[in-house]
């Protein structure tokens, strides 16, 4: 390129200004690009592989975290399904207590009607023994009062006879 403009500048009639804007824009702009190619062009080559570094590290640890996220979803769905299961399990157990704890205040409430039931009987025949126990005992009392009245009326034939009387009633009433 260096010989390419020597030649170019001896060809002509020697060093002076260039009038002609665009063969000098040519020649600026080829300077230019030299300059920036030589000096800047590693420099930017070097930048540029640094910034392509730094991506790939970003898009590696990018999806490193994808793929940690995605591990924690599927524990956390595993988890979830876990959870399910034992909410369920923990359900169909409660259902069977709550059966099972109907079924025995069924059968103590069922126990407790029996004894009620048990009570007012004995409650009831207590209270027919009392009645009938009341009424023999009345019975006996006018019994006894008749006897007497008897006895009294016979007193006055003979006493003899009336002792005697007496003892036959008083053994027939205590062997009944």
């Amino acid at each position: 390129m260096y010989n390419l403009l020597f030649n170019y500048v001896l060809g002509h009639e020697g060093f002076g200004i260039n009038t002609n804007i665009f063969e000098t824009n040519i020649i600026n702009l080829a300077a230019v690009l030299f300059i920036v190619v030589t000096f800047v062009g590693q420099n930017l080559t070097t930048l540029l592989e640094n910034r392509k570094q730094t991506i790939l590290t970003n898009l590696e640890i990018a999806n490193t975290r994808a793929l940690e996220a995605q591990e924690k979803l599927n524990n956390a769905k595993t988890q979830f399904d876990i959870a399910k299961k034992k909410a369920q399990e923990i359900r169909e157990e409660g259902i069977l207590r709550a059966n099972s704890e109907l079924k025995t205040v069924v059968s103590m409430h069922s126990l407790r009607l029996a004894k009620l039931e048990e009570f007012k009987n004995e409650t009831v025949l207590f209270y027919q023994q009392k009645a009938f126990k009341e009424a023999y005992l009345y019975v006996v009392d006018r019994i006894m009062v008749r006897v007497r009245e008897r006895l009294n009326r016979g007193l006055k034939q003979d006493a003899a006879y009336h002792v005697v009387i007496n003892n036959f009633y008083v053994s027939n009433l205590t062997t009944f």
